[in-house]
């Protein structure tokens, strides 16, 4: 089986936050798919949690090595049905990106962002909650 995992999946367990166990428990022999804007999606993370103090660039650079041996297939999402999906719900392209990913994959989605966890519900779109 696969899963589909967000953005917030990824920082919580590279950043060591409280969820990680959890997590990685929940992940441990599945497929992990994201679409190839993940990696903005951390990048943009960082800069956020910087701007913040929440992390400093050295412990950024950290996280990152550990983002690298996550095995996770990153894949292109057609952009004309994720921005109808945007439309539709009312929501961001970056968040569209992943609903549309779990359609085309039929892959439950894991998050831990409780707006796109709604989108997802509102699509019919099979969650996992942590």
């Amino acid at each position: 089986m696969g899963l589909i995992v967000d953005t917030s999946v990824i920082i919580s367990v590279i950043t060591n936050e409280e969820s990680k166990s959890k997590l990685i428990k929940m992940t441990e022999g599945e497929e992990l798919i994201a679409p190839s804007s993940l990696h903005w999606e951390i990048g943009n993370a960082f800069s956020s949690m910087f701007k913040r103090g929440r992390i400093d660039l050295n412990l950024a650079k950290k996280a990152i090595e550990y983002y690298k041996m996550i095995p996770l297939r990153l894949v292109d999402i057609e952009l004309f049905k994720a921005v109808e999906v945007s439309h539709k719900y009312n929501i961001y392209a970056y968040d569209a990106y992943f609903l549309e990913c779990a359609r085309n994959y039929n892959y439950p989605l894991l998050t831990l962002d409780n707006g796109l966890l709604e989108s997802a519900k509102r699509m019919n779109i099979n969650v996992i909650e942590v």
